[in-house]
Order: C-alpha cells, then structure tokens, then sequence
C-alpha cells in the first residue's frame, strides 16, 4: 500500500512537471511567433526618412528655399547635404533656410581626394565644408568616403594606415565641432568595403565614428548581405536604400527591385534601429518625382507607415 502511495505521488509530480514543461515550450513558442510578427509589422515613419543626393541631382536646379519647400511637401523633415563647387557659397544659406523650416541637415558630404586632400591639409573644397559647421555651429555628421587615388601610392595592406590616419583627423576635428563621422560605402574600391571601414572604426578609439550603408553601392555584395549586417550592425547609423536587383540598373525606384524588401526587413530582424534614407541621385529628372517615386515604392512594398 506504501509503494503505491509513493508510485502515484511520484507520478502526480512528473505529471505536473511535464505539464509545467509543456506550458512554458508553448509561451516561448508565442513569444518567439509574436516577435516575429513585430518585425514583420514595422513600418518606415515619413517624418524619420532622410533625404539624399538632392542638390546636384535636380534637373530643375532648384534654390535652397525652393529645395526646402519641396521637402515639407512631401512630408520629409531630414536630408543630408551633397554638393557641388558651385553649391559652397548658398551652403550656410541653405542651412539656415532649413532650420527656419523646421528641416534637419543630418549630414554633410565630404569626399577626401588625394589630388588635393593630404593628412592636416585638407583641398580648399572640404576646408570651406568644415570652416561653415564651424561657424554656424550646426551639429551633423560628415559622411565621409575616399576617391581611390588616395591610395596609389600605398603599397599593398598599407590603405588600413593611411584610410586611419585621416579618418583620425577628421573625427578629432569633427568631435570638436560637436559632429560626428559616418563612413561612406562609395564605389567598389578599398574603402567602399564595409569590412575594411570596420577595422578602421575598430583600430580608433572614437565614439563619434559610424557606418553609412548605401543599397545603392551595395550590388556585389547582395549574395553576403545578410552576413554584412551582422557585422556592420554594431556600428551602423545610417542605410540609404534603392531598389535592387542582381546585376543593376545602379540607380533604381524602390519598388522596382526584387531585393529590397528582403534587405530591409533583413536588417530589421537584426535589430536594425537607426535611420533610413531616400535617394534622388538622377540629375536628368526632376527629384521631388524621384523622391516621391521612392516613397510611392515603399508603400507598395508594405513598409511606409501611413
């Protein structure tokens, strides 16, 4: 009578114990189902999307108040600011039209040039960029990234030195100035790779040094994005997106490609929580249609909030 007591409160306990066991594999069951459906639910806020390459890139060469008008028109609060030689003397103008306008500058352009930009010496181009932060006191990043004659005299392995010592210089400048330096994946060359600007962001010791992901300079890279995310997550600020397709066009309408919409929630499954940008980047067509084409196309791809 004793062992059956002892057998029957034994099982009484594995039952409940299962049961317990049971219930917990089905919570974290619905926990895992529930995330998964979060990420797949998020959507881009207008008011947060950036605006890109804009200012070159305008067949109706418009003024900076003219610019910034179009802006609120199609709801967009940021950009980042690309140039030209020509654009330098309305640059201060601008900036102040926009901050009037209650528009963002999140970011400033700066190509480093080896014809006539040396380590603490910067071209008379990028000098006039960084002596305009400096004097009207905007805090923004520079998105910074290399011509390839920059390193042509470097010996093979020697472009993680150079790429430093300048990316040392101007972070100190810009960390000065109350700005940061995002770096740039301009081209296919050495430092268009984003594996190399992580071992210059890992070689300095600078918290004001990020990663600016551009879709648009990312075709050869499709195959191993999802690897790339990983490693760039960490230090990534910023991913100006495109649509994509295997092989090109380099420029395409979001909604356009067969990639993109992967690529995004991709980089959102990862934890992905910084900005998110819209490129123009077609100086034959009139950017407001661009932009708005870009906007129409994520919509159609389910990830514009409305």
């Amino acid at each position: 009578m004793l062992m059956e007591l002892v057998y029957c409160h034994i099982l009484t306990i594995v039952t409940t114990k299962i049961n317990q066991l049971k219930y917990f594999t089905l919570f974290i069951c619905a926990l895992f189902i529930c995330s998964i459906q979060d990420v797949s639910a998020q959507k881009l806020d207008r008011q947060d999307l950036l605006a890109w390459c804009i200012v070159p890139f305008d067949s109706e060469k418009r003024t900076p108040l003219e610019r910034i008008k179009m802006l609120r028109r199609l709801g967009l609060h940021r950009y980042a600011y690309d140039w030209r030689e020509e654009h330098l003397a309305e640059m201060s103008l601008e900036w102040s039209v926009a901050e009037r306008y209650d528009v963002e500058v999140s970011a400033v352009w700066m190509y480093i040039n080896g014809d006539r930009d040396t380590l603490g010496d910067l071209g008379e181009l990028n000098e006039r960029v960084f002596q305009t932060i400096e004097r009207t006191g905007i805090k923004t990043d520079l998105w910074v990234s290399f011509n390839q004659n920059y390193f042509n005299e470097v010996t093979t392995g020697g472009e993680l030195v150079k790429a430093a010592e300048m990316i040392n210089y101007l972070a100190k400048r810009a960390a000065q100035a109350g700005c940061r330096i995002g770096l740039y994946n301009h081209g296919g060359d050495w430092f268009g790779d984003p594996r190399n600007q992580i071992r210059i962001i890992e070689q300095l010791d600078h918290k004001n040094i990020g990663l600016v992901y551009n879709f648009h300079h990312a075709h050869e890279q499709l195959e191993e994005f999802g690897q790339l995310v990983s490693d760039m997550l960490p230090y990534l600020w910023t991913v100006n997106l495109n649509g994509m397709r295997a092989g090109g066009p380099k420029i395409l309408a979001i909604g356009e490609g067969d990639r993109e919409k992967d690529m995004v929630r991709s980089l959102l499954e990862k934890g992905y929580d910084g900005d998110f940008g819209i490129i123009g980047h077609i100086d034959t067509a009139d950017v407001e249609v661009v932009l708005r084409n870009n906007l129409n196309g994520l919509t159609k791809l389910g990830l514009l909030a409305e």
